[in-house]
């Protein structure tokens, strides 16, 4: 496998989906407010095409490249290792970290009953643990796109569509306690270049060693990396913000748009 074909167009990827988060800044600051049927239905559809390529195009690749290498038993089952230490550093993550909340801070919700102090605090943890979380979205991007560029774009989708909220949920509590809409807008910003970041990183250290035990342990920690997301954040907060029907609907649409999509570009 060649790791330097497609390098520019795998990063501009990743860039493009890290850099969401200014999106999801920008509608925050110039928005009267926002629609929660519609956040509900954009995060729904986001993890119903992360599980769909996790489940179907990304951890059956992995578990060729280790079957190739250890044999069909030990490579399917170094595979599910790998998946499920993908979940773990995750949940890690998740564990170290002070918790963020996908759910927008407005003026007329939580921004009244705090503090401009805490409005603070909350928007730079928020930019923090977001930030941290990026890096290995940034490497799932990246290795997708790298291994096959269709699979690439559909998760850079989904990627930055679940990235605008969160620039959202980092700028409002920062411009409410600051009053300062380039402030809330560069810290928002910023959280995103993490993901780029993280896809330079792991390129740089695994370049040197890619074999297929190798991609197959990045492909199976990506899946699981990605499918810890779809359950820990995007589905909960989809939830929130709309009906369960809601939520299942465009859980099934991410999946039927993401099929179609691998059949008609395949």
């Amino acid at each position: 496998m060649q790791l330097d074909q497609g390098f520019l167009f795998a990063f501009l990827l990743t860039l493009g989906a890290g850099l969401s988060t200014g999106v999801g800044s920008v509608l925050g600051l110039v928005s009267k407010g926002f629609n929660p049927r519609l956040l509900s239905l954009s995060l729904s559809f986001s993890a119903g095409v992360m599980i769909f390529v996790s489940f179907v195009e990304i951890f059956p690749k992995a578990r060729a490249s280790m079957a190739a290498a250890l044999g069909s038993q030990m490579g399917y089952a170094m595979a599910l290792l790998a998946f499920f230490g993908g979940i773990g550093v995750v949940a890690l993550i998740d564990l170290l970290l002070p918790q963020h909340n996908l759910e927008p801070l407005l003026p007329d919700q939580q921004g009244r009953s705090m503090g401009k102090p805490e409005l603070m605090r909350t928007g730079l943890f928020t930019a923090l643990a977001i930030g941290i979380h990026n890096f290995p979205e940034g490497l799932a991007t990246f290795v997708g796109a790298i291994a096959n560029p269709r699979l690439g774009v559909g998760i850079a989708l989904a990627i930055a569509i679940h990235n605008i909220p969160e620039g959202l949920a980092i700028s409002a509590p920062i411009y409410y306690a600051t009053g300062n809409r380039r402030q809330a807008f560069v810290l928002s910003f910023a959280s995103g270049l993490a993901e780029p970041l993280g896809a330079l990183v792991g390129y740089g250290l695994l370049r040197q060693f890619f074999n297929d035990v190798v991609f197959g342990v990045v492909f199976a920690s990506v899946a699981g990396i990605m499918v810890y997301i779809c359950f820990d954040e995007l589905l909960p907060a989809a939830r929130r913000h709309g009906a369960h029907q809601l939520m299942i609907a465009g859980v099934m649409g991410g999946m039927a748009v993401m099929s179609l999509s691998l059949v008609l570009l395949s």
